[in-house]
């Protein structure tokens, strides 16, 4: 089975070697046929601690690393 690939924006570098992405997905309301925007937080491992708050950043699912981290930073999309 292929690897899930998401792109979202990093919105906390706090953590040693993790980020936190916030991935956005739209879809349209099934009743109400309006777009819809919902949010998701996932925890990134980023070995090299080099992307901060704001970068545009694609992660790619893992197997665990640890009890929230189960992706990966693959590369930056945008500053």
């Amino acid at each position: 089975m292929p690897k899930r690939i998401l792109q979202g924006v990093v919105v906390s570098d706090k953590q040693n070697k993790t980020v936190v992405v916030k991935v956005e997905r739209r879809f349209t309301h099934p009743l109400f046929k309006k777009t819809v925007r919902r949010t998701k937080n996932y925890h990134a491992h980023d070995e090299e601690q080099k992307f901060h708050v704001g970068d545009e950043v694609t992660i790619e699912e893992t197997a665990p690393i640890s009890r929230l981290k189960r992706w990966r930073v693959l590369e930056a999309v945008a500053k």
